[in-house]
């Protein structure tokens, strides 16, 4: 009896009988034990995110440094290789080759027999011509004779006229016959000069049956064989093409028109062929030509490059790939063009900055617009932001670039300093 009156005072205190709920409705007691074991699941997940966060492994980056270098900016173009002074030898006359003297890559003189035409029907024509020539200077002969004759006769008239022995009417057909006579040689002088003048043409027509080298140079190319018929009639035929000199070339590039500005007379290049693929070969531009060329809707600009072959390495035709060096700046600061394209995902940045508590991370979080988006990646190409890592925190810093090579662009202004390493890229956490 005296343990039972013992509890029974215990259970009369408030504090216990508030704390077991002792007399409420069971219902009101399981939604209070519910309520509290959700709030420990909560706190138990909470510091299983937490824990795994801070175990989570880090991101890493690949970084380049800024340097301090000279920048050459250059404009790539294709081209053709050809000579200097190219000349396409052909036949004025027809008729038919008789023999040819010379094969390609023959060295040949000014002034040597490249290929002869036959000259039968020709040396016939000369012929002629000189018989129409001796023709014309008998002629001559003949009428200086006659008018020797009218001469003394119209003399002997005047003479008599003065005695009176002439009549005026005699005397009048004695001029008149002298005149005549003088006009007949006049005519026959005419005719022997027209006749030396056929007689030139019918020879220089034969003397271009010969044809010869109108330069010193090389035979590039032989487009005639002994036996063949030559045809001059509407268009000169091509019988050998000549290069004056090998040794200097030049490359006939085309320069597109977004560059064409910046290309100038005397500027430097540098070329390579397929014949000679891990040799470089210097060039400098001579001339920027003003007519355009359309091929595929591309339009671009022919620029000759003067090319030093010497060495004899480069054949006409060969297809090359030119550098222009169109800008040269000394003492640039320089990124390197992969920092200038690297931007970090926002899921990186939270990560990287530890940004909030872990229940804040848990909460839902206001997604970035995709107008401040836009406006933050709009930018013009002048005005850039590279980024870069302070104490595991990324850093964009604005910079202001000019002139780049494809691979490092130059800053012209911006908080960026030589040896910066600059973020390009993310690594797999080992």
């Amino acid at each position: 009896m005296t343990s039972d009156k013992k509890q029974a005072s215990q259970l009369d205190k408030p504090d216990i009988v508030n704390t077991l709920e002792i007399g409420k409705p069971l219902a009101a007691r399981h939604k209070r034990w519910i309520t509290i074991t959700i709030i420990i699941i909560m706190m138990v997940g909470i510091m299983l995110l937490w824990i795994g966060n801070n175990h989570s492994p880090a991101i890493r980056y690949k970084t380049a440094e800024v340097i301090h270098d000279t920048l050459i900016v250059t404009i790539t173009a294709t081209g053709r290789l050809e000579p200097v002074n190219q000349v396409d030898v052909g036949s004025e006359i027809s008729g038919t080759i008789k023999t040819v003297e010379v094969i390609a890559n023959d060295i040949v003189r000014q002034g040597q027999t490249l290929a002869i035409l036959n000259t039968d029907q020709q040396e016939t024509k000369v012929n002629q011509a000189k018989a129409a020539l001796q023709l014309a200077k008998s002629k001559i002969k003949q009428a200086e004779a006659t008018l020797r004759e009218k001469k003394n006769i119209l003399r002997r008239s005047r003479t008599l006229e003065k005695s009176g022995m002439c009549s005026a009417e005699e005397c009048d057909a004695s001029q008149a016959a002298y005149d005549r006579a003088e006009a007949e040689l006049l005519s026959t002088r005419a005719q022997a000069v027209q006749a030396q003048a056929f007689l030139d043409a019918e020879q220089t027509i034969l003397a271009k049956a010969t044809i010869h080298s109108p330069i010193n140079g090389i035979v590039l190319k032989r487009a005639v064989e002994p036996g063949q018929t030559v045809a001059a009639s509407l268009q000169t035929p091509v019988l050998f093409v000549l290069a004056e000199d090998l040794t200097k070339m030049e490359l006939h590039v085309g320069i597109d028109e977004a560059d064409v500005g910046q290309v100038k007379e005397g500027q430097d290049a540098i070329f390579t062929v397929d014949a000679y693929p891990k040799k470089i070969f210097p060039a400098r531009i001579t001339e920027v030509h003003f007519a355009s060329q359309t091929v595929d809707g591309v339009v671009t600009y022919e620029t000759a490059l003067r090319v030093d072959n010497s060495a004899l390495l480069l054949r006409p035709g060969m297809t090359a790939t030119a550098d222009v060096k169109v800008k040269k700046i000394e003492n640039a600061l320089l990124v390197p063009n992969a920092a200038l394209r690297f931007t970090p995902l926002d899921h990186q940045k939270a990560t990287t900055t530890n940004e909030g508590s872990p229940i804040r991370r848990l909460m839902p979080r206001q997604p970035t617009s995709m107008s401040k988006r836009k406006e933050e990646t709009s930018a013009s190409n002048k005005q850039q932001r590279v980024w870069m890592l302070r104490n595991r925190q990324l850093i964009a810093i604005p910079i202001t670039v000019g002139a780049t090579d494809g691979f490092m662009t130059e800053v012209v202004s911006g908080d960026i300093e030589i040896g910066a390493k600059l973020l390009i890229n993310t690594m797999d956490a080992d």
